[in-house]
């Protein structure tokens, strides 16, 4: 099933606001990026904020499990 953008987009808010961990913001931009690439917008922005707290290891950690959940839908 096609979910819009809006879910990923609250799954990533969810993950950043709670971020008593960097596992978190990685997991946040992971659902920034699937986000933005079911047509949210707004989720490029707050992808973006994300990533200059997270080391570029951390961002393909979070590219890599983008890639694998969409693959998995």
């Amino acid at each position: 099933a096609d979910v819009s953008g809006d879910m990923f987009f609250k799954l990533g808010l969810s993950c950043s606001i709670h971020s008593d961990s960097e596992k978190n913001l990685v997991s946040a931009h992971k659902w920034f990026n699937i986000a933005a690439l079911k047509g949210k917008k707004e989720a490029i922005e707050y992808r973006k904020e994300v990533a200059r707290e997270l080391s570029s290891e951390q961002i393909i950690e979070a590219q890599i499990a983008a890639r694998e959940w969409l693959k998995s839908e």
